[in-house]
């Protein structure tokens, strides 16, 4: 009797408590899973109040600049000379030292 019991209790259970709490975990994994790609790739700055430029594969022909000034993010793309819908085009290189000073060669 006392196995009997056990097996069929009284108590009613929620199938749907063990979804919210599944959820719940999702939720923690996907926050986590962000802050991890932030911290990762460097991207801190965007969530700054600080002003920054970021240069995304420097003299490479899918070179692009990112700036932040504010809370307005922009984006930039140099292009060759003759592209009529490109912003821009490069025009010299920039060096730094190793004492920190930076040199710019114009082409």
């Amino acid at each position: 009797m006392k196995r009997n019991k056990l097996l069929h209790s009284d108590s009613e259970t929620d199938a749907m408590g063990s979804m919210a709490n599944l959820f719940d975990v999702a939720m923690v994994f996907a926050v986590a899973l962000m802050v991890a790609l932030v911290t990762r790739f460097n991207m801190t700055e965007m969530f700054s109040s600080e002003d920054f430029s970021m240069i995304k594969n420097p003299g490479k022909e899918n070179m692009e600049i990112i700036t932040k000034e504010g809370k307005e993010i922009k984006k930039y793309t140099p292009s060759e000379e003759g592209s009529s819908n490109k912003k821009g085009k490069r025009v010299g290189t920039a060096y730094q030292l190793e004492n920190g000073s930076i040199i710019y060669v114009p082409e």
